[in-house]
């Protein structure tokens, strides 16, 4: 979909449909008064007689009329004291939606006038509410029953300087939601499809098309780097597991003094943060065998690993001034002759052994070799997201994710992004309760600690391999993907993360 601004008179434009939005009020605002004429007054009508009153994500449509636009979709916008970024993004995408299975190529979106919310902040919450609202993954349908994408967009606005502001926001706002999309995308493929060598060759593929440096460990290399973790929970499945690692603005090799080695470092470092993301491409819970009721959704367990790439494409497309690092361990958690074993002790590449005591919990065994990599950057800060616990869905449901950690700056900051971005998640804590109970009695730590406080058990597993570096953990089990259509995506992955990282980078001080 093209999205512009345009300062125009969206009266006479030859349109599909015209989309305005409409805060919950007693009457119909001075700025749409000619529209409405252009209407025959249509619109202060359905107002008046209670066919329309604004309540948030309400739908009316009108025909156009003498006007040259087809339809008219009224969508409501709630109580005006309420209306914030995320109101605007779920309005685009339900008016979006709508307009599509109307048959709808060619729209119009009249920007209300709102004093809270920036231009830019308006221009980006628009865009990606259309572009996320109109996300389908189509790609194995055969049938011809779905509706047809909106070609274009336009945002209409009669200030000249709020439309360049616009202009800036759609820009912000289309990089941020493709890349979720693209996300989407990664993770609504089947198993048999993404498997970890072809994540790494997407990998390679977006490195070349938007700059970003890209390695992919294979099994020798994982064997060199000693990553028992990752090499263990790979073994039962035919395709194995790879280390994927991309990285935007790496900085120059400062030059070697006489007698030293080079550091690596330029006298002016860049912050550099390092984002790990689970990539089980497919879990059926090894040995310990998962339940097969809802098992086909287990395809979205490298909805972290899905979520980094999207990020890494984003952040290169906005050219953040940071060093940034994603890495993703791929693996299948499969039951095959040499799969890993409960009572199985493994040594990680940080030395710390782990006690297996189930192998379905194995995405903290993949990430400990992950994170422990990403410390060789020497980061200020690694973020990591995974789905990594039932007990965070029995806890936050669908309504956020888990965030816990060993920095409380770093968690508000990231609990801070989500909530401007709307993807919110939820402090929880970490304690040494919690730490004794992933205590084992023949190695350094077990990988479980049973039902209780699951969520927190894991996130204590994983703080064992961050040191001091400051950490935030996202349990985005919950959230990673759905089983109903809502008003920013439908069934299947969500792409959670995406914006959350997005929008935290972009306002790293």
């Amino acid at each position: 979909m093209r999205l512009r601004a345009s300062s125009g008179d969206p009266v006479g434009q030859e349109l599909d449909a015209l989309i305005i939005p409409l805060i919950r009020s007693d009457g119909l605002p001075p700025a749409l008064r000619n529209l409405d004429a252009g209407l025959g007054g249509a619109i202060t009508r359905s107002l008046k007689w209670g066919d329309f009153v604004g309540k948030r994500n309400e739908l009316a449509i009108l025909l156009g009329g003498d006007h040259a636009a087809k339809r008219i979709i009224l969508i409501g916008l709630g109580d005006p004291k309420q209306v914030a970024e995320q109101t605007l993004r779920a309005a685009a995408a339900t008016a979006v939606r709508e307009a599509a299975r109307r048959k709808s190529q060619h729209a119009g979106l009249v920007v209300p006038t709102l004093r809270r919310i920036p231009a830019q902040n308006a221009g980006q919450a628009l865009a990606e509410g259309a572009l996320l609202g109109s996300y389908r993954f189509d790609k194995y349908r055969t049938t011809e029953d779905n509706p047809v994408a909106l070609a274009s967009l336009d945002l209409f606005t009669r200030d000249a300087s709020h439309a360049r502001a616009l202009r800036q926001g759609i820009g912000i706002g289309t990089i941020t939601a493709e890349s979720e999309n693209l996300a989407r995308d990664l993770s609504n493929e089947p198993g048999s499809v993404h498997t970890p060598n072809w994540l790494g060759q997407r990998a390679r593929e977006l490195g070349r098309e938007f700059g970003l440096g890209v390695r992919v460990l294979g099994p020798r290399e994982l064997e060199a780097h000693k990553m028992g973790g990752l090499l263990a929970v790979g073994r039962g499945s035919a395709n194995p597991p790879r280390l994927i690692v991309l990285e935007h603005g790496a900085p120059p090799k400062a030059p070697a003094r006489r007698g030293r080695k080079a550091t690596g470092r330029s006298p002016r470092r860049r912050p550099t943060i390092a984002l790990v993301g689970k990539g089980i491409t497919f879990d059926t819970g090894g040995v310990s065998l998962k339940p097969s009721a809802s098992m086909q959704d287990m395809k979205h367990d490298m909805s972290g690993g899905a979520a980094v790439l999207g990020c890494m494409r984003a952040i290169a497309l906005l050219k953040l001034p940071l060093h940034v690092v994603g890495i993703i361990p791929a693996a299948e958690n499969k039951q095959g002759a040499d799969a890993y074993l409960p009572g199985d002790v493994i040594e990680t590449a940080s030395g710390k052994t782990i006690e297996v005591i189930n192998t379905d919990a194995e995405g903290r065994v993949v990430l400990s070799d992950a994170i422990h990599y990403a410390t060789r950057y020497e980061p200020d800060a690694i973020v990591d997201l995974a789905t990594l616990t039932g007990a965070c869905v029995v806890a936050l449901g669908s309504a956020a994710a888990g965030v816990m950690g060993n920095d409380d700056a770093l968690i508000e900051r990231v609990r801070a992004a989500g909530e401007r971005a709307q993807e919110r998640v939820w402090p929880l804590p970490l304690w040494d309760e919690h730490r004794d109970q992933i205590k084992s009695h023949i190695a350094d730590i077990k990988n479980t600690g049973g039902r209780e406080a699951g969520t927190l058990t894991a996130a204590a597993f994983l703080s064992h391999f961050v040191g001091e570096i400051p950490w935030a953990h996202l349990d985005i089990a919950g959230t990673a993907w759905t089983g109903r259509d809502r008003a920013l995506c439908v069934k299947g992955a969500t792409g959670f993360g995406v914006r959350l990282l997005v929008e935290l980078l972009r306002n790293w001080r």
